[in-house]
């Protein structure tokens, strides 16, 4: 289905403007001007449909029902990890929600469950790698997604660290019974359709230079180069990938293009996906916003226990897919 479009960028970078088509930089135009079209319509797709989906499932209605979890129970964790994917969550959110998930009586570890799995597991970039890179991978993504949010929410919440919350946030008195929006068809259509829009907006620059760095190192990256340094034979690779991944601030859609060209580049799958992790589920950023609600100690313990949870896997999805 993309046929047109690597037709239209060999047309325009070697035809008119005449770029040789064996050099470098042809190369990495063309990789550019592909991945560019390709992506922002995957993206205006996927998000569009995505939306009017989760329009279902809006925060209100994630709390209420979060807040029958009685107790940390596996059953409220793998609950609260499986909403993570439908809910709409940004670093933003994070600190709101996590108030009104405390207010609502819902179980510390539990809550956790749920603000890991949301920016982790995200539904935009599950249908890029579906498209990018198969099921198979999809599949991969989401399973190990979904088991690092309830594992780490468990461990969280067997560890009792209720006391490293801030005081603050036991103080509020926010209202549980929020009624839960009720729009109607047309309205979920036009709202999904501005979402889309305005975050398009939002992640279009994230975008464009994630596949302006997939395209530098198309061009002059030959295939097998970074396997030296980040592929199976380094034992080191993964926490160096999860290392560098965390400080950055990205989004998935910014980070899937430049996670299909590591794995051209000669990254095993596992390392690339275990980076892409690690800047959507332990964004700077967010733990910036977070620290306003949690006290060091249990920041630092988010951190390290979904951090080794992201190496854990990196290494088992290098060991899997072959």
């Amino acid at each position: 289905m993309f046929t047109p479009i690597q037709i239209f960028a060999d047309w325009l970078i070697y035809n008119v403007l005449e770029i040789n088509k064996e050099s470098r930089l042809g190369s990495a135009l063309d990789f550019f001007v592909f991945d560019t079209i390709k992506i922002f319509i995957l993206l205006l797709i996927i998000i569009y449909v995505i939306t009017f989906i989760r329009s279902f499932f809006p925060p209100e209605k994630t709390r209420k029902i979060l807040a029958r979890s009685k107790g940390n129970t596996l059953a409220g964790h793998v609950l609260a990890a499986l909403l993570g994917i439908v809910t709409p969550f940004c670093s933003c959110s994070a600190v709101p929600l996590f108030i009104g998930f405390v207010e609502a009586g819902v179980p510390l570890g539990v809550t956790f469950s749920f603000l890991i799995a949301a920016p982790m597991v995200n539904e935009v970039a599950l249908g890029l790698l579906y498209s990018l890179f198969g099921l198979k991978i999809a599949l991969f993504y989401v399973v190990s997604g979904e088991i690092i949010a309830i594992i780490s929410g468990i461990i969280i919440g067997k560890l009792k660290m209720e006391k490293h919350v801030e005081s603050y946030v036991y103080e509020m008195q926010m209202n549980a019974d929020v009624n839960v929006p009720n729009p109607t068809s047309k309205e979920r259509i036009m709202d999904s359709w501005n979402f889309t829009k305005d975050l398009i907006k939002k992640i279009w620059i994230y975008v464009v230079i994630g596949i302006a760095i997939g395209g530098v190192m198309h061009g002059w990256i030959p295939a097998g180069a970074l396997a030296r340094y980040a592929g199976e034979n380094n034992p080191f690779a993964v926490f160096i990938a999860v290392a560098i991944g965390i400080p950055l601030y990205s989004n998935a859609a910014g980070v899937i293009p430049l996670v299909s060209e590591l794995t051209r580049a000669g990254v095993s799958m596992g390392t690339s996906l275990a980076f892409m992790m690690a800047v959507t589920g332990l964004s700077l950023p967010e733990g910036i916003l977070l620290r306003r609600v949690l006290k060091p100690k249990l920041l630092a313990v988010f951190y390290v226990v979904v951090g080794l949870g992201i190496v854990f896997t990196g290494y088992l999805f290098n060991i899997i897919i072959v």
